[in-house]
Order: C-alpha cells, then structure tokens, then sequence
C-alpha cells in the first residue's frame, strides 16, 4: 500500500488528521524543493565552471598572442632600424603602458576605500535618529 492509500480520504479525515497531512505533505514539499534547487545549483556550478576554465584557456592563448603580436612589431622596426633599438623602443613603450595603467588603477581603488557603502550607512543612521525623535515625543 503506499502512503496515500492509508490515510484517510479529507472527507473522512478529523481536523487534526488534516492538519498533521498537511504538515508532512508541506514538509515533503520543501524538502522536495531544496533537492531541484541543489540538483539545478549543481548543474550549474558544472557549467559554471567549465566556462571559467574556457575563459582562463582563452586568456592564456591571448597572451600568447600578444607576445607574438611584440615579436612582430619589434621585427617590423628592425627594418628601418637596428634589432637592440626595435626591441628597446618596444619594451620602453610597453613600460609606459604599464605605468599609466598601474596609476589609473591605483587612482580607482584609491576611491573605493574605504570598503563599505558610506551613504547607507549615513541614511540608516538618519532613520535611527528620526525613529528616535518620534518615540520620544
């Protein structure tokens, strides 16, 4: 016999035997419930996690292309100029590159500290200090 078959039909059910189905039924329901979300939470992580390797796969080759993509510039001015100038004038550009890039950086992050939502805070302490003021008059 399965479960259903042994309880009483909710027309010949008391109220208390409704109440304890309904209990056990929302039970199962929940527990039901969190069982997709964990199945669907995994399924997605998998997913997940072989796109972020794909994407670190694709970076890796891209740096790799740019590495060649150097190699091609610094090959191209050594047919105007000597080799050891090409690659020197190359590494100095890409110096600056770096350093210009380090400072913007430094200047973003240097406006996000410190880290905590400071208008929140502000308005949450203005709601405090109104709630306040009205339970005191």
């Amino acid at each position: 016999m399965t479960d259903y078959e042994t309880q009483p039909r909710p027309v010949d059910a008391s109220t208390a035997q409704l109440i304890t189905q309904l209990t056990e039924k929302s039970t199962q329901l929940i527990r039901d419930e969190l069982r997709l979300a964990q199945a669907e939470m995994t399924a997605k992580a998998k997913h997940a996690g072989v796109g972020v390797g794909l994407f670190g796969g694709a970076g890796l080759v891209a740096l790799y292309g740019v590495g060649a993509l150097i190699a091609t510039v610094i090959l191209a001015l050594s047919l105007v100029m000597d080799p050891w100038l090409a690659a020197l004038i190359v590494t100095v550009v890409l110096f600056v590159v770096a350093g210009v890039a380090a400072l913007l950086g430094k200047k973003q992050v240097s406006e996000a500290t410190p880290p905590k939502p400071e208008q929140t805070i502000a308005n949450v302490q203005q709601d405090v200090q109104a709630i306040k003021g009205g339970t005191q008059s």
